[in-house]
């Protein structure tokens, strides 16, 4: 398994990845939500339970990432969610990426957020 310093280095396949209704399940289940945008960005608009690790932070903070569950990952589209969960993936987690990302599930009137990351 790599460690947390290569997660974002050399990702490997294409990582899954989920739509809303599925991200909105797992959320009620209490799955974990990683937004890989940056801080200015997420404080703008976020889904409500998503944890803040910027894709640059995310080699040094991976061991903030639960790994006994699968992980939903999100940016503001959908393409650094990917990298983030392909990286993940291939060190170790069961991250998928959410298509559409934060941009998509505020267009639907989804619930969001609004602040810096606490």
């Amino acid at each position: 398994m790599s460690e947390p310093r290569d997660v974002v280095e050399g990702a490997g396949p294409k990582a899954p990845e989920v739509g809303f209704d599925e991200l909105a399940d797992a959320l009620e289940s209490g799955a974990p939500l990683v937004d890989v945008r940056m801080p200015d960005e997420y404080a703008v608009v976020h889904v409500p339970e998503a944890v803040l690790i910027p894709l640059p932070e995310l080699a040094t903070r991976a061991q903030e990432v639960v790994k006994d569950r699968r992980v939903y990952v999100i940016c503001a589209s959908g393409g650094r969610s990917q990298v983030a969960a392909e990286a993940l993936n291939k060190a170790g987690w069961d991250a998928v990426s959410v298509a559409g990302g934060t941009k998509g599930w505020a267009s639907q009137g989804r619930p969001v957020s609004r602040g810096p990351a606490v």
